[in-house]
């Protein structure tokens, strides 16, 4: 047995019953076993005080090392249970566990024999797919909550912990672009920029390389915050009117030269064209090995 499997393999008694054979089993997994495990205990919640002593063998990814934990397994006269997902593997564990007179059982074979044969795919056999599934769901999570404790400005502390931050002036698709970011796995946050106000501080000790200037056509713009003053049944007045509008954005656009932020053109664009157009900036400042994390 190598040294990291004892410490993190032996799951122990699952509970000490009196009239309970004692049983050894194994789960042997070239992923973390952690699927194989959860099923085991589902099902053996259905006994009532069975003595069971659960050994984990994960990360198994070589005939070698299938061969040495049948071997582990013969010597206590255990039960194995198995979700390799390497069709080869699975061939060796059969026949190593058939010559030392081991009962083994094949938890994930069948099942990706089935899908093959009813989707007429052939399977990846990757072990680890579902537990990166998992982190990659777990990281849009993170990312969302991120997102909306960091949306129209708020808790510029953290800042620094966004891979992504959109600037620029009211309605201008900061939020929804942000969100679209998030629901990918983006950590992204937006700060409003006016021209009364500066910036905060947070802001401007970014990176120039994170932070995005969202621009729009004064036209459009206009025509947006006046459907939304009209929503809310208010005068169209100062923050809805073009030489208002005008000169805000000659303030924005200073600010956002001077920082060395990247303009990105938001006019007539779709929320996903304006999220493409961003990654594909971010990952060219990145370097080549940059990409989308996808996520979605």
């Amino acid at each position: 047995m190598r040294p990291e499997d004892s410490m993190r393999s032996e799951c122990g008694p699952l509970k000490a019953g009196r009239k309970s054979k004692a049983l050894s089993l194994f789960i042997i997994s070239d992923g973390t076993g952690e699927t194989a495990e959860r099923l085991v205990r589902s099902a053996l919640i259905q006994f009532d005080e069975p003595f069971v002593r659960l050994i984990k063998r994960p990360r198994v990814r070589t005939p070698q090392r299938v061969r040495a934990v049948i071997a582990e397994a013969a010597r206590q006269q255990a039960l194995v249970l198995h979700t390799l997902v390497s069709n080869d593997l699975r061939l060796v564990l059969l026949d190593a566990a058939r010559t030392a007179g081991v009962d083994a059982m094949d938890l994930m074979g069948p099942l990706l024999e089935r899908f093959a044969f009813r989707l007429n795919l052939t399977p990846m056999e990757k072990p680890g797919l579902f537990r990166k599934l998992n982190e990659a769901k777990l990281r849009v999570i993170e990312a969302v909550d991120f997102a909306f404790h960091h949306d129209d400005g708020r808790n510029p502390d953290d800042l620094r912990k966004a891979e992504i931050v959109l600037v620029g002036v009211s309605r201008t698709m900061k939020t929804p672009t942000m969100l679209f970011l998030a629901y990918r796995g983006w950590f992204a946050a937006n700060v409003p920029l006016m021209k009364e106000i500066p910036p905060p501080r947070q802001l401007t000790r970014l990176p120039a390389e994170r932070v995005f200037w969202l621009d729009i056509a004064p036209t459009r713009l206009l025509e947006w915050r006046e459907a939304r003053i009209r929503s809310l049944n208010l005068p169209i007045e100062g923050y809805a009117t073009l030489r208002y509008i005008q000169q805000e954005q000659v303030c924005v656009s200073a600010l956002c030269r001077s920082n060395q932020w990247r303009r990105v053109d938001v006019t007539g664009k779709s929320v996903e064209e304006v999220a493409r157009e961003i990654l594909h900036l971010h990952a060219s400042s990145a370097g080549s090995t940059a990409v989308e994390k996808s996520r979605g």
